[in-house]
């Protein structure tokens, strides 16, 4: 890897400034940039056009390349290929450390939704147990506000669907693509069922009372929460990369190894394809963000979890880390 060096823009940027049909970029001392080297690595950057306050880092090494606000007023970043990578292994050696935990947290949630049935604390217990089995994103006020998409801290009473002894959550998630989430925990079908039964279609299903006023729960509440039950530093996000990755392990291992370079290639496609229905995103954002590449590169080595031994997080840190303690 390239040695990075940290890099904001109160340290010096270059700029891009519309020009014609294109654009044109202007260096610290607002000098035009003209050498063709330099341009052809700004294209290189492909800075998606709608960006507007475009900075440049003026080095090729930065671990930030470029940054601007996107068409919702959400800064973005384009970060250097290495710094990524670096960032990846951090995060998915985080989700493997959370499975090692969660087994005491999810005891813990467990009782906590046994013991309470209605306030703040139920209500914490229920997300806790929601990430954990429906692979729920957090959930954004922006989003819920603006284009109606929801998520785990937004679902509301009317997305709730009893089945049974089932729940059927349904609602449009981020980027409005249709979400569904069949619920079949015990706990969780009381709570919701509670909700749904009592609550008017409108209200916030996580909302807990205090005193005669509803108060949502915010995304921060949930991430503290998943702090204190697990003792370490995880959030919400760590869920979907454990369980993505639980679930690619095990899919490529119901596929079998294929005897080719090229049946190999495409029975990972099709793990992928499926790990990325499950969480409801792209393949592309699914293979490069919630599966670790650890279990690809063990299936092309011939290597694949095995079934029956345990969980299926034990599984992936046998397979992965040869042990599941």
């Amino acid at each position: 890897m390239v040695r990075l060096r940290r890099w904001t823009p109160a340290g010096g940027a270059w700029t891009r400034h519309s020009a014609g049909n294109g654009f044109s970029y202007r260096d610290e001392r607002g000098e035009r940039i003209v050498d063709a080297r330099v341009r052809e690595r700004l294209a290189s950057l492909a800075i998606p056009p709608a960006w507007r306050d475009v900075r440049i880092a003026p080095h090729e090494n930065a671990h930030v390349l470029a940054l601007g606000v996107d068409a919702l007023g959400r800064t973005q970043y384009i970060y250097h290929p290495d710094w990524t990578a670096k960032r990846q292994i951090v995060t998915f050696d985080r989700a493997l450390e959370l499975s090692r935990v969660l087994p005491s947290a999810r005891r813990s949630a467990t009782s906590a939704l046994r013991t309470a049935s209605s306030g703040r604390d139920a209500s914490l217990a229920a997300s806790f147990k929601l990430l954990d089995t429906a692979f729920l994103r957090v959930g954004s006020e922006r989003s819920a506000k603006q284009f109606g998409h929801r998520g785990l801290t937004t679902l509301l009473n009317r997305h709730i669907l009893l089945q049974d002894e089932q729940v059927l959550l349904e609602f449009k998630g981020k980027s409005g693509v249709p979400w569904s989430a069949l619920i079949e925990d015990v706990e969780l079908v009381s709570f919701l069922g509670e909700r749904k039964g009592t609550g008017s279609p409108g209200r916030r299903i996580l909302a807990w009372k205090d005193g005669r006023a509803w108060r949502r729960l915010a995304a921060r509440e949930v991430n503290d929460d998943i702090r204190m039950r697990t003792r370490g530093e995880f959030t919400a996000k760590d869920f979907r990369t454990l369980h993505g990755t639980v679930f690619a392990a095990g899919r490529l291992a119901e596929l079998g190894v294929g005897g080719t370079v090229r049946e190999r290639k495409s029975l990972v496609a099709q793990a992928v394809r499926d790990t990325a229905e499950l969480l409801g995103n792209t393949p592309a954002v699914a293979r490069s963000s919630y599966i670790d590449p650890r279990v690809i590169e063990a299936y092309d080595e011939g290597r694949v979890v095995v079934s029956g031994r345990g969980s299926g997080e034990a599984a992936l840190r046998k397979l992965l880390l040869g042990s599941s303690s």
